[in-house]
């Protein structure tokens, strides 16, 4: 079954912008030279990391879904200043993994917290900080910033309550943000700015990530499907690009079952329709896009697909 969509529209609607305050705060400090390092985000799954990278650099780079375990790579987004580059590392949840897949996205979120100028550890300020959070903040530096992320969302008295409870853990810097309104996200952008160390820019100015045009419209797919699809199926799913030559993309979605194939299709292909809109919607205009559903039963504990899948 596949499905070729051609909507009129490619504009782009993601609820992010880049506030002219922020702009002009971090163009106005004065470093003494240009600074430029890398900064990793880690923490549970749904605490937000993938929401708050995509309000700093004022553009989609990583998405994002109600779902846990949205991001299963390291994502890689740069912000750019007349007088800094950040670059931000989008992390898998850390989560107690249930398979060889699991496992995986922990060790590539673990992996981002060495040789980087910065962590950030996220908590969510409406939810007491719990043994998993634990488990994240032990494994980080002691220079480490806490951003406790969906201020939006908690009263006060929540934000003042996990501030103080993070109080236990001696780290560097505390900081309540919002990444959906954006408030506190200015601060704690000028507060890693002032951290980096002095060097060249890393990518060039019209870079806003490094993930590959294929690796993107697989992730714009699986979000997708993310939205529409529900229970478990979202965890049974991977998507990758199998052809690409523009204007036409070939995306195949692998499912565990032949009952989860039939679930993702929808009747009449009504699923696959709705998907491969709204995944174009965020592509070039003109694109064609073909999407596919293959079975694959053990995709998500053999190595070699693992490993073809950039897991």
């Amino acid at each position: 079954m596949t499905e070729q969509v051609h909507p009129e529209t490619d504009e782009l609607d993601d609820g992010v912008d880049v506030t002219e305050e922020n702009s002009s705060l971090l163009d106005s400090m004065d470093f003494g030279g240009f600074r430029s390092g890398f900064v990793t985000l880690v923490g549970r799954p749904n605490v937000g990391k993938s929401t708050l990278l995509n309000k700093i650099l004022g553009e989609k780079v990583s998405i994002v879904s109600d779902k846990p375990q949205t991001t299963r790579s390291q994502v890689r987004g740069v912000l750019h200043r007349s007088n800094m580059q950040l670059v931000f590392v989008d992390t898998p949840g850390i989560h107690k993994p249930r398979g060889p897949l699991g496992k995986r996205l922990n060790e590539s979120a673990e992996s981002s917290i060495g040789d980087v100028d910065a962590v950030c550890v996220l908590i969510d300020a409406t939810m007491p900080i719990g043994p998993g959070d634990r488990w994240v903040i032990e494994r980080c530096p002691k220079d480490t910033i806490l951003v406790v992320n969906k201020t939006d969302k908690a009263n006060p008295e929540q934000v003042l309550g996990q501030l103080a409870g993070a109080g236990e853990f001696d780290l560097d810097a505390y900081f309540p943000v919002s990444a959906i309104t954006g408030e506190g996200v200015d601060a704690l952008v000028a507060h890693l700015a002032s951290r980096m160390p002095e060097g060249p820019p890393y990518y060039p100015e019209d870079m806003v990530s490094d993930a590959a045009d294929a690796f993107w419209v697989a992730e714009l797919v699986r979000e997708q499907l993310l939205g529409v699809l529900r229970d478990e199926i979202p965890h049974s799913i991977a998507t990758r690009v199998t052809e690409m030559e523009w204007p036409h993309i070939r995306c195949e979605i692998l499912v565990e079952r032949d009952s989860q194939k039939g679930i993702v299709i929808g009747k009449k292909g009504s699923v696959l329709k709705k998907v491969g809109t709204e995944a174009r919607k965020q592509l070039r205009e003109g694109t064609y896009l073909e999407l596919q559903v293959k079975v694959s039963k053990n995709w998500q504990t053999e190595a070699s697909i693992l490993d073809r899948l950039g897991y």
